[in-house]
């Protein structure tokens, strides 16, 4: 019953015109080559899978959920770290992750009002897993944007059936992007956001950037201002949050994953974030590296910090890019216009 409900959702918003990434419109990767999928899943063993939720006139929502790996990873934690761009948000399970440096649960992305329940299915999950007979206490980590505008936020349409589904059907691989999981209902800069992931290199490592957008403020990719230009009508207060999730294969401590998730929010700024009052911005990074033999000291990290600061500004870009028009609540909330786009980027040299 499970697979056959999360089939019928995906169908109902399956895309026939594909759209492009960045990569598709020639838009430079900045100072670091890219990853070969440019994704979180260029960092080996890390996971993503979605949930969508389609239903009638006013349900427009998901949840997306992130596994550093495909294990228990309560009985096999990754170091980790969390960084509070602007705390206008629900971030569950971060003040553990802040204070012991470890992440021990599937990361959920979600609609506001759904926070717990996600939490909840996490308990599940995790506690039903062999070797977890004997636990007492696991710390879900779940965040959220308020995707109300477009969703009827107060019916909190996910639920457990959801959750699972989106961890069982996790992979490697390419990510969805755009309008699927915990960004079907989100809005950026006046267009529709949603799910956008990048990637990069920094010498032997690889960093990888997923993010869930829904703020306001004026786009700009690669410096130009496309959002002035565009002249977006759609809901662009600069409120709104921003979940960003930073992923590396660096043999780096908790103390060094919170450096470098402090550098994402560089990357949202380079995007023409307002950070209004009303943003959310919270950054989790892991590292799938456990229990190294010797981790990079502070003079070699300045690599990974433009890694994520260059990773999360083109996933950022890639929501967008990706994202379709979604109408919802007698409410319809814009594509970003592509052709008009590649028109501004030219016309101010990003590409040729």
């Amino acid at each position: 019953m499970l697979r056959a409900f999360a089939l019928f959702v995906f169908c109902t918003v399956a895309s026939a015109q594909p759209r492009p990434r960045a990569t598709d419109l020639g838009i430079p990767s900045g100072t670091l080559p890219r990853g070969p999928l440019d994704a979180i899943t260029d960092v080996a063993g890390v996971l993503v899978g979605h949930t969508t939720v389609v239903r009638g006139d006013n349900i427009r929502t998901g949840v997306t959920v992130i596994l550093p790996h495909s294990g228990n990873l309560f009985r096999d934690k990754v170091p980790g770290a969390v960084f509070v761009g602007n705390a206008f948000g629900k971030l569950a399970g971060s003040t553990q992750v802040q204070e012991l440096g470890e992440i021990e649960s599937p990361i959920a992305l979600t609609s506001t009002l759904n926070v717990p329940r996600v939490a909840d299915a996490l308990l599940d999950y995790l506690l039903a897993l062999p070797g977890n007979e004997q636990v007492r206490s696991i710390n879900p980590l779940v965040g959220e944007t308020n995707d109300g505008y477009l969703n009827d936020i107060r019916a909190r349409a996910v639920g457990r059936a959801e959750v699972i589904h989106a961890i069982e059907t996790a992979h490697g691989g390419a990510v969805e992007e755009g309008a699927v999981g915990a960004g079907t209902g989100t809005v950026a800069f006046g267009f529709k956001g949603g799910i956008g992931t990048a990637s990069r290199k920094a010498g032997p490592y690889l960093v990888g950037a997923l993010v869930q957008t829904n703020f306001g403020g004026s786009l700009q990719i690669g410096g130009a201002p496309v959002g002035r230009e565009l002249a977006a009508a759609g809901p662009n207060s600069g409120n709104g949050s921003c979940m960003m999730i930073i992923a590396t294969d660096a043999p780096v401590d908790a103390r060094n994953l919170r450096r470098m998730a402090a550098r994402a929010i560089f990357g949202l700024a380079r995007t023409g974030s307002s950070g209004a009052n009303g943003s959310g911005d919270y950054v989790i990074a892991f590292t799938t590296q456990r229990a190294p033999a010797k981790l990079i000291g502070n003079d070699e990290v300045s690599p990974l910090f433009l890694a994520v600061i260059e990773a999360t500004e083109e996933a950022i870009i890639n929501s967008l890019l990706q994202a379709t028009t979604v109408t919802s609540r007698a409410l319809t909330v814009r594509a970003l216009p592509v052709d008009r786009v590649r028109e501004i980027l030219r016309k101010h040299a990003v590409i040729p």
